[in-house]
């Protein structure tokens, strides 16, 4: 007897290592830690590698060439020629005929374009390159979170489901202690018929109830192994025993994502972008001087010319200067709407300041909710363990009804249920919370 009551503990909360090591071995497989998948996701998903390109080309884009501060320079060449049958008439009235006569000319040359002075565009469009580059590191690091964030609520989801396939197949133990006990008494001619027949259909549903559950479990691992980019068919357990955080503090909570989400630091950065954009368009104001230099080789032949050769070298030089005087009022227009899209991005940052602020006090009330549900779903699955136990003694002494051990072991179980769900759903609360305030540990 002490056998099955022992299997009922297995319904509580602490879930003994004995116990961990018999599904381990059920599936034969290694364990998975959190921090190996955490590093894994990191290593393998393609939505933070895709993410990680956006921002090696950001960073490639951020260069003074890119911003205009750097000369062109450019090398020429070319090259050509005809072949044509001539009559020329010259003004004494000599005719001259030439048959196949060949012109040629070459020419190259290297050449040096140089803006020296746009009304400060240039500045402003290199600083607004390195403020994109950081953008784009904060969209990385929130595509980051949320990867994570799936990755963590897969795993501990996959660890929910492990316990409750423990506690299905000691379901599975109680059903069959119950039907043996049936089946004896039928032998000795104390039970009846309908009780060995109730006793095997509560069995059977229990046993349906847990091969639905491994088959839930084996899903689960598909998503989480998805989310890893590896193999979608690797089996292997994770740990079963997880705690919600219970320290977390809605003040500091609030500060923190003041300072360290990465979607309001966007949004920032975003009206930092728009600030430099109308820099540069105010650049248009000003006069725009350049510098250019070449040196050039230019060689041709023609046998009908004034000169049958024709040769030269030598460098060039220049200066060239313009400014804006009127375009059709387009410079106010754009100037104008560069100020509106600053307007806007200040707008955004409310908005993404409200919204989260939104998200974490929901996020915070469901935390709290959860961390007191879970402490009196803990006291339930002890009563109700506790029940079990009872209920099973007396059983085996005759005692009680069959009906009255259903009862108590589906009480056992549906507490157990109850506490794992919201065990589960509170620590979901509290990764979504480390994520909004930019403290998810990726390690």
């Amino acid at each position: 007897m002490k056998k099955y009551i022992f299997r009922t503990l297995t319904l509580s909360l602490t879930i003994t290592v004995s116990c961990f090591l018999s599904i381990s071995m059920a599936f034969g497989q290694e364990k998975l830690t959190l921090q190996e998948a955490i590093s894994l996701a990191l290593k393998n998903n393609y939505d933070i590698k895709l993410v990680k390109n956006d921002v090696a080309i950001a960073k490639n884009n951020a260069n003074l060439g890119n911003a205009g501060m750097l000369p062109l320079v450019s090398a020429d060449f070319s090259t050509g020629g005809s072949r044509q049958n001539t009559v020329q008439t010259q003004a004494s009235g000599t005719e001259r005929r030439i048959d196949g006569a060949r012109n040629s000319n070459m020419a190259y040359g290297v050449g040096l374009n140089w803006t020296v002075f746009d009304g400060f565009s240039m500045f402003a469009n290199y600083d607004r390159l390195k403020a994109l580059q950081l953008q784009g590191e904060k969209n990385a690091t929130a595509q980051i979170f949320n990867t994570i964030t799936d990755v963590l609520n897969a795993y501990y989801n996959v660890a929910k489901q492990q316990q409750l396939v423990i506690a299905a197949d000691s379901t599975i133990d109680i059903s069959a202690f119950r039907l043996r006990i049936a089946d004896n008494k039928l032998k000795l001619g104390r039970g009846s018929k309908l009780d060995v027949l109730a006793a095997q259909v509560d069995y059977n549903a229990d046993t349906s109830a847990y091969l639905q559950q491994k088959n839930l479990l084996n899903s689960y691992m598909v998503t989480l192994n998805q989310l890893l980019a590896r193999d979608v068919n690797t089996k292997f357990t994770v740990e079963n025993y997880f705690e919600i955080d219970g320290g977390l503090n809605y003040t500091t909570l609030a500060s923190q994502l003041e300072q360290l989400n990465p979607n309001l630091q966007s949004a920032v950065l975003n009206k930092k972008i728009a600030e430099l954009n109308l820099k540069q368009v105010q650049g248009n104001r000003y006069p725009q001087i350049s510098i250019n230099s070449g040196y050039d080789f230019n060689k041709s032949e023609s046998p009908t010319g004034f000169n049958t050769q024709f040769r030269a070298r030598g460098f060039s030089y220049g200066l060239t200067a313009s400014i804006n005087i009127f375009n059709g009022f387009l410079q106010r227009q754009n100037e104008r709407n560069a100020k509106i899209n600053i307007s806007s991005a200040e707008l955004q940052i409310s908005q993404t300041k409200q919204n989260l602020s939104a998200q974490l006090t929901t996020a915070y009330q469901d935390y709290t909710t959860f961390l007191e549900l879970a402490k009196l779903e803990q006291g339930n699955v002890n009563i109700a363990n506790q029940n079990l136990d009872i209920t099973l003694e007396k059983y085996r002494l005759g005692n009680i009804t069959p009906l009255e051990l259903r009862e108590a072991q589906k009480n056992a179980i549906d507490a157990n249920n109850r506490y794992l769900e919201i065990k589960y759903q509170g620590k979901l609360a509290e990764i979504y919370l480390k994520q909004l305030s930019g403290t998810l540990n990726l390690q």
